[in-house]
């Protein structure tokens, strides 16, 4: 069994929300992640779980490919939109990709490796597509990137 593990998050992305601030009879605040925040991870948590079928959480340090694939928008012209399959329009919007990337990531802690402290090697590709979502590959570091 391969120790690559790749899945597909449905819909889409959400970038990561900033944690709200509420507070209880003017005295105590409560912080809390955004209801929309909180839903995503739960989808990517239960993408990330089918993709893990029984196997152990990574140990180590990992490498993380992902292509964060937007919806294009319906208002555009057909021509624009075709350019935009084709790779030729780059998405230039929210959601911005580094907040894509912490929600992923706190979505799949626990569930494909203890904590994301563990990814070095982080690739991240953001265009429009068809169907939209979030495909995610993670895997080991084998070896050293430099030799000595």
């Amino acid at each position: 069994m391969s120790n690559v593990i790749k899945f597909t998050v449905p819909g889409a992305p959400v970038g990561k929300g900033r944690p709200k601030v509420s507070t209880r009879g003017g005295k105590f605040a409560k912080m809390y992640t955004p209801e929309k925040t909180a839903n995503y991870e739960t989808l990517v948590a239960m993408a990330a779980q089918q993709a893990m079928v029984g196997r152990a959480l990574l140990a180590g340090p990992v490498e993380v490919q992902m292509a964060i694939l937007l919806p294009i928008p319906a208002s555009w012209s057909k021509k624009k939109q075709a350019a935009a399959i084709a790779g030729q329009v780059y998405p230039t919007k929210k959601p911005d990709a580094d907040n894509v990337v912490k929600a992923i990531f706190d979505g799949i802690n626990g569930v494909v490796w203890n904590d994301d402290v563990q990814a070095c090697d982080i690739v991240v590709r953001k265009r429009y597509a068809e169907t939209p979502g979030v495909q995610v590959l993670v895997k080991p570091i084998d070896g050293l990137l430099f030799a000595a």
